[in-house]
């Protein structure tokens, strides 16, 4: 091979590495929070029943963290992440998702938000 086509070829593969990095960009994930009177723990542990309830696999939860992800092995793949933290004598939820590789609007969660109210007994 010549100097000349090896250079070539490693710009080549350069640029189209360079295009493909590109395209893997995502939005990022915007989290929809709410209150919730019951402790850290409770609502932790509600939370991630209810993702299995719904069908969802946990890939990871750690309590000690307050951090749980699970997917939902559909097409086209979803996932959510969730934080639970100590607020003002209660908890405090953030919940996000994507789908596929695209962030799910905040808003899509709220039916979500209202059922771990609901399991935790704090609907109005």
């Amino acid at each position: 091979m010549t100097p000349f086509r090896h250079i070539s070829w490693v710009a080549l593969t350069l640029c189209a590495t360079l295009w493909l990095a590109g395209c893997a960009t995502t939005q990022p994930l915007e989290p929809r929070e709410l209150r919730y009177s019951a402790p850290m723990e409770q609502t932790f542990r509600e939370a991630v029943a209810l993702m299995m309830e719904q069908g969802y696999v946990i890939r990871h939860a750690d309590l000690t963290l307050g951090r749980a992800e699970a997917s939902l092995a559909r097409w086209p793949g979803y996932r959510i992440q969730l934080q639970v933290s100590e607020a003002q004598g209660g908890s405090l939820v953030s919940v996000s998702a994507l789908r596929g590789s695209q962030p799910i609007p905040p808003y899509v969660l709220d039916p979500w938000l209202v059922e771990l109210q609901r399991k935790l007994g704090e609907l109005p």
